[in-house]
């Protein structure tokens, strides 16, 4: 059936150039995932791209903005990042014996953290904050820190204990469809923010060649503790007001 051209709406600007920057970002990403672990590296690099640009494009339906913005590409080529350090999760192993592309991923990993603020500041410079850029990049911080947190335990820097460094906030989502006052919105809190940069920076840290148990260990601990007394505090003040 034909359908009227009054009834066809027009895509919003920002997501036809979201979409273009994230073909540009996917094929940067496959590549490096391709040099870290080959066919395999390339198709989980792929893969993270391609579901980081989904859930992104279905956020952008509300953005109140006409320009994309250079705050909200920035946390697109972060997003890009994180999916290639997933392609070292292809190698069995992980970067284990591996101190040359250790160091790569420690570098594509810091840089990621280094532009974890920027993309902030470049959206109240040019009037571009929405909800939308704040949910983007709080989902790509804590995919980055689940991603690096799988490589360290690939890669034999922690056991399984060091999963709430790196999971920790997928488990609150999904506790918080079993206790409903978890869902309601957190204040801002400075400690929060310093708990996440701390959680990423020893994520980053323990991938180091130099780093090795005992002291990767009682690192990765201490970050832990810090990582789930802030959740215990959100925890709290969400159960005082649900």
């Amino acid at each position: 059936m034909r359908v009227p051209r009054s009834t066809v709406q027009p895509a919003h600007p920002a997501v036809r150039r979201f979409a273009a920057a994230a073909g540009v970002t996917g094929a940067g990403a496959v590549a490096a995932g391709f040099g870290l672990a080959g066919p395999a590296g390339a198709a989980a690099a792929a893969a993270g791209v391609a579901l980081a640009a989904a859930l992104a494009l279905r956020g952008l339906a509300d953005y109140p903005h006409d320009r994309l913005g250079l705050c909200n590409l920035v946390t697109l080529a972060r997003a890009g990042i994180v999916a290639a350090l997933a392609a070292g999760l292809a190698r069995p192993g992980g970067l284990a014996d591996e101190p040359a592309l250790a160091w790569g991923v420690v570098a594509a990993a810091a840089l990621g953290l280094a532009l974890d603020g920027l993309d902030g500041w470049l959206a109240r410079r040019a009037a571009l904050v929405s909800d939308f850029g704040a949910r983007f990049d709080m989902e790509v911080d804590a995919a980055l820190a689940a991603t690096l947190c799988a490589l360290a335990i690939l890669s034999g820097k922690a056991g399984l204990w060091l999963l709430p460094l790196g999971f920790l906030r997928y488990a609150w989502v999904l506790a918080g469809g079993v206790l409903p006052w978890l869902s309601g919105p957190l204040p801002d809190r400075f400690s929060r923010k310093a708990v996440c940069v701390v959680q990423i920076a020893v994520l980053i840290a323990l991938l180091a060649p130099v780093v090795v148990p005992p002291g990767s260990t009682l690192l990765a601990a201490a970050a832990t503790a810090a990582l789930v007394w802030s959740f215990a505090l959100d925890a709290r003040y969400r159960r005082v007001r649900g």
